[in-house]
């Protein structure tokens, strides 16, 4: 079959290699799947780069959101078990942690309904509580994270306010169903949030870009507002003053959401069905911007590392042949 492979770290689009490759083989408790669509997240550039907390192995096939099939023929979403994953023909998982792919979504649709979504439900209902009639802000409102957060915060009945990098990407927003659209490229982020708010701000902030994301957080984080730390595609990792948390009244929460996989299971499990209803009723759907063939993996995940992508881009294998 044909995988791509990472045999030393660095950017994707150098260190990324289509290879023939013998099928993986699954271990205990594990099954071999077909790979239908995988969909590209950040994890797999900063694994690429060395840099992500998980490390697998070298050489290794980044990968880590599948819609995949089973020898029987039902479709299964997944995170692959690393060193084997889904940028390939076929992919090992966890049996244990399979989940039923929607009627209502396609394959692509299907494999960004679980990282992103999980982590926007988590994030705004387990973490964040928010309540329907708040604010939520949303950095990188256009991107895979944030536009799977827009839409859960639309379901949830919260005004959206997504901060976005550019006018191809704030209009991308605004489709998502943002009803307040902030370009930080040619707008002041703190001035146009604190206007669209009457000078309250946000009650809920979700941020996965960090950096000077998060310090215009702080800036316009309402009374009692909750900051939810998601990831930091910025690439820099922000030191938060908690005196300021102190003074003005607000909550700084984290949230690593593949903890709740061994944690927690079972709460994953129930996330997974509130998704499926919520997909089914045309609540939510995944932007997917971009279908692409194995062999345009490198250059995609090479470009979302750049911050070139809107939403998610699919790598879709055109066959698992052996």
């Amino acid at each position: 079959m044909q995988a791509w492979q990472v045999h030393e770290n660095g950017e994707p689009s150098e260190v990324m290699r289509l290879a023939d490759v013998a099928r993986p083989e699954p271990g205990d408790g594990q099954v071999l799947l077909k790979v239908r669509a995988a969909n590209i997240n950040f994890p797999d550039v900063l694994m690429c780069r060395g840099h992500y907390q998980v490390r697998p192995p070298l050489p290794f096939t980044p990968g880590v959101e599948i819609c995949g099939e089973t020898e029987d023929g039902r479709r299964v979403i997944a995170n692959p078990a690393l060193p084997y994953g889904g940028f390939a023909e076929y992919a090992v998982a966890d049996t244990a942690a399979l989940l039923p792919a929607p009627d209502s979504l396609d394959d692509a649709e299907a494999a960004a309904l679980h990282i992103g979504y999980q982590t926007g439900w988590f994030g705004l209902h387990r973490r964040a509580h928010l309540e329907a009639g708040e604010t939520l802000l949303v950095h990188a409102a256009a991107g895979g994270v944030g536009s799977a957060a827009v839409q859960l915060g639309k379901a949830a009945g919260a005004t959206v306010i997504g901060v976005v990098g550019g006018a191809e990407k704030a209009d991308v927003a605004r489709a998502l169903g943002c009803d307040v659209v902030v370009d930080r490229r040619s707008e002041d982020v703190v001035a146009a949030v604190k206007e669209a708010t009457g000078g309250r701000g946000a009650d809920v902030v979700y941020d996965p870009v960090g950096g000077e994301a998060y310090t215009q957080s702080t800036k316009v984080v309402a009374f009692e507002g909750r900051i939810v730390v998601v990831g930091f595609a910025s690439g820099t990792i922000p030191n938060p003053g908690l005196n300021h948390a102190l003074v003005k009244n607000y909550a700084i929460l984290g949230l690593h959401w593949g903890l709740y996989n061994t944690k927690n299971p079972k709460l994953v499990q129930h996330c997974h069905e509130q998704l499926v209803e919520l997909a089914a009723r045309g609540a939510i759907k995944p932007l997917i911007s971009e279908r692409v063939p194995l062999a345009g993996a490198a250059d995609a995940v090479q470009r979302l590392g750049d911050g070139e992508t809107t939403g998610r881009i699919a790598v879709v294998p055109t066959g698992a042949q052996a």
